[in-house]
């Protein structure tokens, strides 16, 4: 109990004192993070929509392929990145193995499921009377998209928010392509097992609730955003 009293004492003291090693651990994370989930939104939503207003033949395989990734294990997604950056893989000259480019494209293949099935779940759940009502009125594709944007607005915010949860919270896939390598790709999770297993609880209880508190502002955001819907 003694240890985990002056473990919070000492993150206290941390926190409060701006300590730069927790600075940089926590711009390396949402530098990182928030450059996978602007390339996750870029990617995801456009297919989320795509999926959510169009018929094709092969559209139930392709869903099942999406919904299989919003649930496929990250640390295996780090594995294969580790393999194509890998020296031996295919994109090994770009030399991006243990930098923050390599866990970009990690969190980025992590996210981008989850804000594409979120977006094609709430354009789905778009009442299809109003869009046939716009279409007779002369409507074009252009307006009958932004009305569709409009009326999934919550969803794709929902989208977002679970795509950055997702990947701010990750530790496999970050550890195996990033390397956790201090000052440059050091990130909240992997840091906090690093630091737990030195014995460092106070600069791991730190992060800890740092961790906490980013995931906590987000979960005000979206609840927020969901009673101005409903109001």
């Amino acid at each position: 109990m003694g240890t985990i009293i002056e473990g919070v004492r000492e993150a206290v003291y941390l926190i409060t004192g701006l300590d730069p090693e927790i600075l940089n651990i926590i711009s390396v994370s949402l530098r990182v993070t928030g450059t996978a989930l602007i390339f996750a939104i870029l990617i995801g939503m456009p297919l989320g929509t795509f999926l959510g207003m169009v018929n094709f033949p092969g559209k139930k395989l392709f869903t099942a392929l999406l919904y299989t990734g919003m649930g496929f294990p990250p640390v295996v997604i780090g594995l294969f990145v580790f393999i194509f950056f890998s020296a031996s893989g295919p994109f090994g000259f770009l030399n991006w193995l243990f930098t923050p480019n390599a866990i970009i494209v990690a969190q980025t293949i992590i996210a981008f499921p989850l804000v594409a099935g979120f977006v094609m779940t709430a354009v789905m759940g778009i009442d299809r009377n109003l869009l046939r009502q716009m279409e007779s009125l002369g409507a074009s594709r252009l307006q009958l998209l932004w009305t569709t944007i409009k009326e999934a607005r919550l969803g794709s915010v929902v989208a977002v928010v679970a795509g950055f949860g997702a990947i701010i919270s990750e530790v496999g896939a970050v550890m195996l392509v990033g390397g956790n390598i201090r000052g440059r790709t050091r990130v909240l999770t992997t840091a906090i097992v690093l630091e737990t297993r030195q014995g460092r609880f106070g600069l791991a209880i730190a992060l800890g609730i740092i961790l906490l508190t980013i995931a906590f502002i987000l979960n005000i955001i979206m609840i927020n955003l969901q009673e101005k819907e409903i109001d």
